[in-house]
């Protein structure tokens, strides 16, 4: 199939000109019937590389999604673009199910979204049988996986779909999986030969910033005063916290609710359609909230507690900016959150415990690295990123750096030598000449690193070992007993004279204090951030139209949208339907509601 048709569906039903990065390459190849694994950020347009080939092709997309009580608002949000779209799941009513069904014989649709429960039922399973499949996109496809972060047993069966429907493509989609995860993926849905595309990890528009966790509602306050009649998230570790922090909000003066998952789905259900409609802007919840959320105006995500990994972390914030417009991330870090789930992963005990904690300690890691936050996100997932980004606090405010490039070499030269079959802890031991029997047994006392870092203690070799982790020369294979390797980035340190930067541990020590004590002065330099006129002018008309049609203002046009409007102030159709997001549905519906409003506000300003 002709590419242009998806162009011309991506300009018609969303209002886009051009594709983002890896999307038309990934469409092309499902147009020629291949099984395709996705990786994509949060936001990064996924659900465009199954929606347009499913919406231009002969036949029905399945959508495979674990998401029951977001379904309704995703295929709401498609039929709003004027896409053919439906649902199937537990929460509906036969009869609902019944006229999906129907709709399905008939060929009235071009999506359908199926819970992995539902797909597996043999009544959908004769349905399917009957009916012309163009593809099935397993969403969230992390779930397979008991490497990743969220496995879910019922997506563990979905390997029959390959078995019985092998010339149907398979499209996999995830935000965040690690390499092992990637491959586990693979495996699990017996892809055939598939073509993998990931694209890069970055969210420029996020920015990253780690706290100490004390006086932790007291930063609280003082980043919500800074960003009035915005939407955000903030996470917490248990279901107590979220209630207690959502008091104190309610209490303080802010709009706020709680959610999680002991409460009735009547109770979340509400809580939910608050938040997406905007009427409750700010909501503390585990993370049963928020996985899928198709709400793109989210402006900031807190994190109460430190996450268990670095996936979960990424996805979690990547619910902030979904539309490409700015969003702030901010993390709480103290050992105490460390503790905690060090304890529950333990008493929970299965075959996957050591890498659990691993990640964990990846994690903490993270919250405590004196790099760029984003160069250290984006080597975890292997991307070999190099760059400091300029938009997290470390970047903002840096530490003392020294060249430790004789230390790095040290370091990846006996990964080398070992031949990248030891872990972090005998790493440590070969180059501080340690005695330990293991050394002799293995040889590893005959290398010629063995001993060239004796200088340093096993505190601070433990110190830069991280860091080389956290800049990407250095990467850790879980399903290869934790063992350290090298990476492509660490050959240009060992054989093309790299430089590479380090902080000593006393400075990162110092550092850290330092933090400590910014943090608990947080709320004395509050500053009023303020909104463009144009743009709350526009934010309130989609609000009044929301509320009138009964549908989440995003719905209508993004917060991104509404900030082009704003900078480039269209006066008439032509350049309205420039705008990204305004798409043929779109101007029908709201194009001269908005163009009004744009002109009246100009001659108002002129006044």
């Amino acid at each position: 199939m002709n590419i242009q048709k998806a162009k011309a569906a991506l300009q018609h039903y969303y209002g886009y000109s051009s594709f983002r990065p890896m999307q038309e390459n990934i469409i092309q190849s499902v147009y020629e019937g291949n099984d395709v694994l996705v990786l994509m950020p949060t936001g990064g347009g996924k659900s465009m590389c199954f929606q347009l080939p499913a919406i231009t092709m002969e036949g029905i997309g399945i959508v495979v999604s674990p998401l029951i009580a977001l379904m309704k608002d995703q295929v709401e949000g498609l039929k709003a673009n004027g896409i053919r779209a439906a649902y199937m799941n537990s929460s509906q009513s036969v009869s609902d199910q019944r006229e999906v069904e129907e709709g399905m014989y008939q060929n009235a649709f071009d999506l359908v979204y199926v819970s992995p429960e539902k797909l597996l039922t043999k009544d959908f399973n004769d349905i399917l049988s009957r009916i012309q499949i163009n593809l099935f996109a397993i969403d969230e496809a992390h779930c397979i996986s008991a490497w990743g972060h969220d496995f879910r047993p019922e997506y563990a069966k979905l390997k029959f779909l390959k078995k019985q429907f092998p010339k149907v493509p398979i499209v996999a989609c995830t935000a965040t999986a690690d390499e092992v995860t990637r491959r586990d993926m693979v495996t699990q849905l017996a892809m055939q030969n598939p073509k993998e595309f990931i694209t890069s990890f970055d969210r420029p528009n996020l920015s990253l910033t780690v706290n100490a966790g004390t006086k932790r509602f007291e930063q609280i306050v003082a980043f919500l005063l800074q960003r009035p009649n915005q939407s955000g998230i903030i996470y917490c570790l248990s279901r107590k916290s979220t209630e207690t922090v959502a008091a104190k909000l309610v209490r303080s003066g802010f709009k706020a609710a709680y959610y999680h998952a002991k409460m009735s789905s009547t109770e979340r259900d509400r809580i939910q359609e608050g938040f997406i409609k905007d009427e409750t802007p700010i909501i503390c919840a585990t993370i049963a909230f928020g996985m899928g959320i198709d709400k793109s105006n989210v402006r900031w995500v807190i994190h109460y507690n430190m996450p268990k990994n670095i996936e979960g972390f990424y996805q979690e914030i990547g619910r902030a900016g979904r539309d490409g417009a700015s969003a702030d991330t901010l993390l709480f870090y103290s050992y105490t959150d460390v503790s905690t789930w060090q304890e529950i992963i333990s008493k929970n005990e299965s075959d996957q415990t050591e890498v659990k904690l691993a990640k964990l300690k990846r994690m903490q890691q993270y919250a405590t690295s004196s790099f760029c936050r984003r160069k250290v996100l984006l080597n975890y997932f292997s991307e070999n990123w190099r760059e400091n980004c300029g938009n997290c606090d470390v970047c903002k405010n840096p530490p003392s750096y020294f060249d430790g490039t004789i230390i790095a070499q040290k370091a990846l030269s006996a990964v080398y030598r070992v031949k990248q079959q030891i872990g972090t802890n005998l790493l440590i031991d070969v180059l501080r000449g340690s005695q330990r029997r293991a050394i002799f047994e293995h040889h590893l006392h005959e290398i010629k690193t063995y001993g060239a870092g004796r200088e340093h203690s096993a505190a601070e070799w433990r110190y830069y070992i991280e860091q080389l982790l956290d800049q990407g020369y250095l990467k850790i294979v879980h399903d290869d007993g934790h063992k350290v390797k090298i990476t492509p980035a660490s050959k240009a340190v060992l054989f093309e004279g790299e430089k590479v930067q380090l902080v000593k541990l006393a400075t990162a020590k110092a550092r850290a204090n330092q933090a400590k004590i910014e943090a608990q002065n947080s709320t004395k330099n509050v500053r009023q951030r303020v909104r463009d006129g144009l743009f709350e002018h526009l934010r309130q008309l989609r609000r009044d139209i929301a509320q009138l049609d009964g549908i989440p203002p995003y719905m209508i046009f993004s917060d991104a949208t509404l900030e082009e409007m704003a900078a480039t102030k269209p006066t008439d159709e032509k350049t309205m339907k420039n705008i990204a997001g305004v798409g043929a549905m779109k101007w029908k519906k709201y194009g001269l509601q908005f163009l009004r409003a744009i002109k009246t506000y100009l001659r108002e300003q002129e006044k």
